[in-house]
């Protein structure tokens, strides 16, 4: 009998050593052998309701990914909720995936004042909040909130980006700055006075909006008597296309820079009229379907192959499309490097750890490089001018490279 027990032992050490990846697999709620679950909320009606093809396109991609067999023989179980670009009803419907479905991590939830209003619950739940569509500093702060990583570009990132541009090629500009006076606006500006440092004196004038003004007129009025010649546009698509238009009612024709989230062509450049916003300088660090550089590129032929196939009623061209499906492909490569240990410290480990990965429609020689002390996802960006058509590369890739927490 007990040679009968220890043979019985002896089998099961053998089986153990035979199978050490099940014995190795680690999961919290919303993760097992045959799904990720993955929560996001998004305007899918409401004021912001345009955004919500950038949802519906990251939904489509992770169908594609499902379709061929998923992540590591797990499938993606994305949730989505309405908020309708409301606070409270965020409040309402993050809890509901947590509490309630538990998902293993919430994935671009949209918005400056949305993410805020869950950021500390998630923080105290130590639930992902990853990559939220949101570029405000408090999003990339992994010191007061480690489950929190935004994905867009740093407003403070970018306002030292064009204070870099500014003294390297206009530095005798004289600049008037219009901004929104919110956590973008406030948050913009804060970056570029960092990034003239002592050349801040530069700064000839600067005026303030709230979202409730039904006009910035006498904002950009001010500006022009105050003898600016550089105008820093730090606000939203509303207020930047009355800007170009009143800059060209005016006759005044200041180098105009706008931030990344005002520099769309149909809800901008187009109300403004084209003509007059011809010159107009921003960022990129995506590809635009529209500019033929990139017409025999094998990253753009795939996003449009899988457009075509999986999401043929979205715009192809739509800006909000290629930066939903570039978000995509990071998250699916950082549930990649998860492996079988799919827990939520673990997929912020991964994500706080990427070393030059680059999804295919970013541009060339830009990448994504975090750490567990810089969640800055997107902090290299390249400067484009619109030509009266599209936007035109030019220049070398700017990277901030400040202190990572801010």
């Amino acid at each position: 009998m007990k040679t009968i027990f220890k043979a019985a032992i002896i089998s099961l050490s053998t089986l153990a050593a035979v199978m050490p990846a099940s014995a190795q697999k680690k999961y919290d709620a919303g993760a097992n052998d045959t799904e990720i679950k993955i929560g996001q909320t998004m305007p899918f009606s409401g004021p912001a309701s345009s955004f919500a093809t950038i949802a519906k396109v990251e939904a489509a991609y992770f169908k594609k990914i499902n379709d061929e067999g998923g992540i590591n023989g797990r499938k993606i179980n994305l949730i989505q909720y309405d908020d309708a670009y409301s606070p409270p009803k965020t409040i309402e419907q993050v809890r509901r995936l947590v509490e309630g479905d538990e998902v293993l991590l919430t994935f671009q939830v949209l918005g400056t004042a949305s993410n805020a209003a869950v950021q500390k619950y998630l923080n105290t739940k130590k639930v992902p909040q990853l990559f939220a569509a949101t570029g405000a500093s408090r999003f990339t702060d992994p010191t007061d909130f480690p489950w929190t990583m935004g994905f867009n570009p740093n407003y403070q990132t970018e306002g030292r980006i064009y204070a870099n541009y500014i003294l390297q090629n206009l530095p005798n500009a004289k600049i008037g700055i219009l901004y929104q006076n919110d956590d973008l606006g406030r948050d913009y500006v804060a970056g570029l006075k960092a990034g003239l440092g002592s050349k801040a004196s530069m700064i000839v004038a600067e005026a303030s909006y709230e979202t409730t003004e039904p006009t910035i007129d006498s904002q950009i009025v001010r500006l022009k008597s105050a003898g600016a010649d550089l105008l820093f546009d730090a606000s939203t698509p509303k207020f930047a296309a009355q800007a170009i238009k009143k800059a060209a009612d005016l006759g005044w024709k200041p180098v105009h820079i706008i931030d990344i989230n005002a520099s769309s062509v149909g809800a901008v450049l187009q109300p403004a009229g084209l003509e007059n916003s011809k010159g107009v300088i921003s960022v990129s660090y995506i590809k635009d379907p529209l500019d033929p550089t990139w017409k025999d590129d094998a990253g753009l032929k795939s996003y449009l192959a899988f457009m075509k196939r999986y999401y043929p009623e979205g715009d192809a061209n739509s800006y909000f499309n290629t930066y939903g499906y570039s978000v995509a492909q990071l998250l699916v490569e950082v549930l990649k490097r998860c492996g079988d240990n799919l827990t939520r410290e673990n997929v912020l480990k991964q994500a706080a750890s990427m070393k030059g990965v680059a999804p295919e429609l970013y541009l060339p020689g830009i990448s994504v490089n975090t750490s567990s002390a810089d969640y800055r996802v997107n902090k290299q960006l390249q400067m484009v001018k619109f030509n009266g058509e599209r936007y035109e590369l030019f220049g070398p890739i700017i990277e901030d490279s400040a202190n990572a927490s801010n």
